[in-house]
């Protein structure tokens, strides 16, 4: 069965969506291609667009320890930087639910799906306060100080996760 598709964009009122060169050399995807994730890794991106975040959850491979350690009760995290805090509150996104006939698995891993051809979205929905649509949608929310510690840290661990726009991040050490 394939999953419900979905476009997050701070741009509402988007009819069309053209295939474009990939926003990153490090996705093995190569060409032109319109984007869209998974229903289930939606939450990723409610968020503004580049906001810096670490996205994380226990997978089948996940030790007790790490679950303890970087998860307690939660199912889902996604941690940021404090300096985000008020564009993660205020910003407005618009979710576009896409048509799948189009579109093939790219990252499986990652719930990325690529068209390579244009598509109109079938519906949207406007997100006012994507802080309380990352907590509707069962996701915990954690502000933190040292984007680079956390984020090390979760890579080096046995949970799922996705580092996204990590490039926006305050540098190391600062």
């Amino acid at each position: 069965m394939r999953p419900k598709l979905y476009h997050v964009s701070e741009d509402a009122g988007i009819t069309w969506f053209e295939p474009r060169p990939v926003p990153s050399p490090d996705s093995g995807v190569s060409g032109l291609a319109v984007w869209a994730v998974a229903e289930s890794h939606l939450p990723n991106y409610l968020t503004p667009r580049d906001c810096p975040r670490i996205c994380f959850r226990a997978g089948p491979q996940t030790s007790t320890s790490d679950r303890d350690t970087f998860l307690g009760r939660s199912d889902r995290i996604v941690a940021f930087e404090g300096v985000w805090l008020e564009r993660v509150r205020t910003t407005e996104l618009t979710i576009y639910e896409l048509p799948d006939e189009n579109f093939e698995s790219a990252l499986p891993e990652a719930g990325y799906w690529i068209a390579r051809c244009g598509v109109s979205p079938r519906k949207s929905l406007k997100v006012r306060n994507p802080m309380a649509a990352l907590h509707a949608a069962g996701v915990e929310t954690r502000v933190i100080d040292n984007f680079w510690l956390l984020a090390d840290a979760i890579a080096g661990s046995t949970l799922q996760f996705s580092i996204i726009r990590k490039r926006n991040a305050l540098p190391r050490g600062g």
